[in-house]
């Protein structure tokens, strides 16, 4: 491994990110004083048969990267190059290669715990924050009998389990028999039989001894530090520590692989979607923001949010924009999904399109219409992660977060959630209905009509879903993965502006002014209540916004209360000025005014 000192000084970076389907390979180089990506390559991953070799698509990915980089970075021998350096006048090499990883699934775990809304529920937000997918969540009080419960484990192969349960000095015996339950099914790890299945402990620190003679050496057993120490405190960070520990100590070394590819590495493996938090946490912290960020799939959509500093991430698993859309359309109903459809396309018309994409999940749009159709579902998608997100992400998140007994036992049905939209400083999107959209202004149209953002937002997306690349850089050169993230990940679209309140539509709703810094330019923008505007500004300069809310209209400094905002740049998009209320009740009239308004009836968009 390359020293701390090295890595801190690195001018020439090479990360991969292994997906379960493509290896995507990108170069950050010191240009001009700051660092900037600058080529990019891709290649099929290799994790599965009959290469079974994660490696091969890393060198793949790597030989494209070097080819358009001109700077040699595989040598004969098929390893990667290391110092940086030139030779014969040609650049050869990188000083670190680092990596993340979703290849062969990801991270899969099984959490388990005493109280289902408690302790489980600590233990799944431990697992989702260390970047893995909760296959099951068992617990005391989940309803099902202990012998249903057994056949449930048996029937998975998670890569490892996490229990908690109980507070510390509290009872024993509840916990032990979560245990109990756990080792008579003997659970076996994905990857074959050649380990012990790896079983985390952070339950109640008495009872260790006794899960511990539960077990009998079955398994790969940790204890760490309980996840609830007392009933109001929460305790993650051993827990994810160990999971991250684990991952690369028992998952990528019994990958196809993924021994080589550790070796390679000048930093720890991480899964992909804990590196996307992490850039997430690391830009949250450095700015002192609050953060979304959004990847929709093919199958699930993952939401990740930092608010306060607290991170939260949730699954939502059966929402996706190919082989989970019939779910999409199902849970959301046909209806939601045609409200956001501006052309002429009946429910049956709608209902075919999901058939066709369920039997062809892979296809891309080829014509305005089904793009159309996507976007529609791509926004009830979208909505119903976040409400999820929302749910999950309630106040016990954080080392050590404050709520009352009484709110603990009902977390579950707490409204009490950390995601505050009018607190919401930066909305990211990322996946191909995202990322990919023809037009910038539909990725627009989107996440203003999933998330309806409230305040004064920045709305942006991942150009080339970069950010798992640069999570696992910022957790060893944090300023050089925050350099990437403002300069060649995001995308700027614009700034949306939407006061919190009601009104009687046509009343004064807020007023902006917008100043350009360099030129000193001013320009007055009046909105009244079910009102949107589109404002164009200066593109690449940095403006004043001052937003006054009409009585009983609140930008995020109190109801009346003006609000100024600094903003480096705004996007191509401009400000969209959004009187229409929270929550939208968007009508067809409403849709065609929102179309036009964005510039998006034109005949030729997606072409």
């Amino acid at each position: 491994m390359v020293q701390p000192a090295s890595v801190s000084t690195a001018r020439v970076i090479v990360a991969t990110d292994c997906g379960s389907t493509t290896t995507k390979a990108i170069l950050i180089e010191v240009i001009d004083g700051v660092y900037r990506q600058t080529f990019r390559g891709e290649a099929p991953t290799t994790v599965e048969e009959p290469l079974a070799d994660v490696t091969l698509g890393v060198v793949n990915a790597l030989t494209e990267l070097q080819e358009l980089s001109g700077r040699r970075l595989i040598d004969d021998a098929g390893e990667i190059v290391r110092p940086a350096r030139i030779e014969n006048g040609m650049p050869v090499g990188c000083d670190i290669y680092i990596s993340t990883s979703s290849a062969g699934g990801g991270l899969q775990m099984v959490v388990a715990g005493v109280v289902r809304e408690m302790s489980a529920a600590s233990a799944k937000r431990a697992a989702l924050g260390a970047g893995a997918i909760v296959m099951e969540t068992l617990a005391a009080n989940d309803r099902r009998k202990p012998h249903e419960q057994i056949q449930r484990i048996r029937e998975l192969r998670p890569d490892m389990i996490l229990i908690a349960g109980g507070t510390d000095g509290g009872n024993v015996r509840q916990v032990v028999q979560i245990a109990e339950r756990i080792a008579p099914a003997k659970p076996l790890p994905r990857f074959g039989g050649e380990y012990r299945m790896p079983v985390i402990y952070a339950g109640n620190r008495d009872a260790a001894v006794h899960v511990e003679r539960a077990f009998g050496g079955e398994v790969e057993l940790s204890i760490v530090d309980n996840l609830r120490p007392v009933l109001e405190r929460e305790h993650l960070e051993p827990a994810r520590d160990r999971i991250h520990d684990l991952f690369l100590e028992h998952v990528m070394a019994h990958a196809p692989g993924y021994d080589k590819l550790i070796e390679w590495a000048d930093a720890p493996i991480m899964p992909t979607p804990g590196a996307v938090g992490n850039i997430l946490e690391t830009i949250a912290r450095q700015r002192g923001i609050n953060v979304v960020g959004v990847d929709i799939g093919g199958a699930t959509t993952d939401v990740f949010s930092v608010f306060d500093d607290k991170f939260n991430r949730t699954v939502s698993a059966n929402l996706g924009m190919s082989y989970s859309i019939s779910n999409v359309c199902a849970e959301a109903g046909m209806e939601n999904v045609l409200r956001w459809v501006h052309l002429p396309m009946p429910e049956r018309e709608l209902r075919n399109r999901v058939k066709n994409k369920m039997i062809r999940p892979t296809t891309i749009p080829q014509t305005l219409e089904s793009l159309v159709f996507e976007q529609a579902v791509a926004r009830e998608a979208l909505r119903l992660a976040y409400l999820q997100h929302k749910e999950f992400a309630t106040g016990l998140k954080g080392v050590q977060t404050q709520r009352s007994v009484g709110e603990a036992f009902d977390q579950a049905r707490s409204s009490d959630t950390l995601v505050d939209n009018l607190r919401l400083d930066l909305l990211v999107g990322s996946g191909g209905v995202l990322s990919h959209a023809p037009r910038l202004e539909q990725t627009v149209a989107m996440l203003i009509d999933a998330f309806e953002p409230e305040g004064i937002t920045q709305l942006a997306k991942d150009s080339i879903f970069m950010m798992p690349h640069l999570g696992v850089l910022a957790s060893v050169n944090p300023q050089a993965a925050v350099e990437v993230f403002e300069r060649d990940c995001l995308v700027m679209l614009g700034v949306c502006i939407a006061p919190r309140g009601k009104g009687r539509v046509g009343t004064p709703c807020f007023r902006v002014d917008v100043v350009c810094d360099s030129t000193g330019e001013r320009s007055v923008h009046e909105v009244v209540v079910g009102e949107v505007q589109r404002v164009a500004t200066p593109k690449g300069q940095a403006v004043r916004l001052v937003v006054t809310p009409a009585r009983g209209f609140d930008c995020g400094a109190g109801p009346g209360k003006v609000v100024t905002r600094e903003m480096a740049t705004v996007g191509d998009c401009g400000l969209i000025l959004d009187a229409r209320g929270r929550p939208l009740a968007m009508t067809p009239a409403g849709m065609s005014e929102w179309v036009h308004t964005l510039g998006l009836d034109d005949a030729r968009v997606g072409a």
